[in-house]
């Protein structure tokens, strides 16, 4: 009787072989399938990506430059050093940033921008761990930079010139003019994306980018009459200024609104208050990413670095438009 038993066992193994060697063959069918379309197993090394097509890829690298941006100006501000001083393997070995410094905060302003860094720290990670990503690109967070676009959205020279680092009112206003356009790029990416990997990533950014954008938003509202330095002008009216220029760079109209808006022109055309920026039916905004680069080069251009990406900003989808 000892004879079946041991076929029995030899038969099951075969099986068992069989199975695994057909489920491996078709697993690299699977692949093969999957490039031949475009689709990609494996991100040169990022951890946990599964199968992305080169679209997600792309859509989800190139706000890779708003988060370098963000986290460099957040973190510089309330701790005096970047991601070098963080976890310099998230730099990919990029230049530093141009004109970085310490802000002069309140302690509220200063906790509140040293959790908004770690968040872009997180966020980069997060993306590094779907798509590979590419090294920090060289980035212009000098006062002078921020003088510049202040000056531009005003129109006139300002004297002194603003300095975001100054204080908190200062940074504040400095704050409202990066989120926001990584939150509208964030909008305009969600449908485009093909698979839930993706879309659930982009998600989760848009969800704290939002907030980010909410609590800048918030305080500034509260000092909405409040004048700026010596400029005669007041803190609502000058995100007006930065919004109106922020359409003007964008070149597709109104995607953008400062913290007071024209009667009617308010959620159900009921307020004049604005403290969350959204379109007629209170929705966010969208913005493809050639507006994105327009807007952050400062030139209405995507095809012409400058602002806070002197050499341009990286990633298949901001190199297409340089090249």
């Amino acid at each position: 009787m000892a004879a079946p038993a041991t076929f029995a066992v030899v038969a099951a193994v075969a099986l068992v072989a069989l199975c695994g060697s057909g489920g491996a063959r078709a697993q690299d069918m699977d692949n093969e399938w999957a490039r031949n379309r475009g689709f990609y197993g494996g991100t040169g090394g990022a951890v946990g990506a599964g199968l992305l097509p080169q679209s997600d890829v792309d859509l989800l690298e190139f706000p890779l430059n708003l988060e370098y941006l963000e986290a460099e100006f957040f973190c510089w501000s309330a701790l005096g050093y970047g991601l070098d001083g963080i976890d310099v393997s998230l730099t990919g070995g990029g230049p530093a940033p141009v004109g970085a410094q310490t802000a002069a905060l309140t302690p509220l302003v200063r906790d509140i921008a040293t959790q908004f860094c770690y968040q872009e720290v997180g966020h980069l990670r997060a993306i590094k761990q779907n798509v590979k990503g590419f090294p920090r690109p060289l980035l212009d967070i000098s006062a002078a930079n921020f003088g510049k676009i202040v000056e531009t959205a005003m129109n006139m020279t300002l004297d002194p010139p603003f300095n975001p680092y100054e204080n908190s009112l200062n940074f504040l206003l400095a704050s409202y003019i990066i989120p926001y356009v990584g939150l509208t790029g964030y909008v305009g990416a969600n449908p485009k994306l093909l698979t839930p990997q993706a879309r659930k990533l982009v998600a989760g950014l848009l969800g704290v980018e939002s907030a980010q954008d909410a609590v800048i938003r918030a305080l500034l509202y509260e000092h909405g009459l409040s004048r700026v330095a010596s400029y005669g002008v007041g803190v609502a009216e000058l995100t007006a200024h930065i919004s109106d220029l922020r359409n003007a760079l964008g070149r597709k109209g109104v995607k953008d609104e400062g913290l007071v808006v024209a009667p009617g022109q308010g959620p159900e055309g009921q307020t004049v208050g604005n403290i969350i920026a959204g379109d007629r039916f209170s929705l966010a905004y969208d913005r493809t990413p050639e507006e994105i680069l327009g807007v952050v080069y400062g030139s209405g251009d995507p095809a012409k670095a400058g602002g806070f990406f002197p050499q341009g900003a990286d990633g298949r989808i901001a190199r297409a438009f340089i090249a």
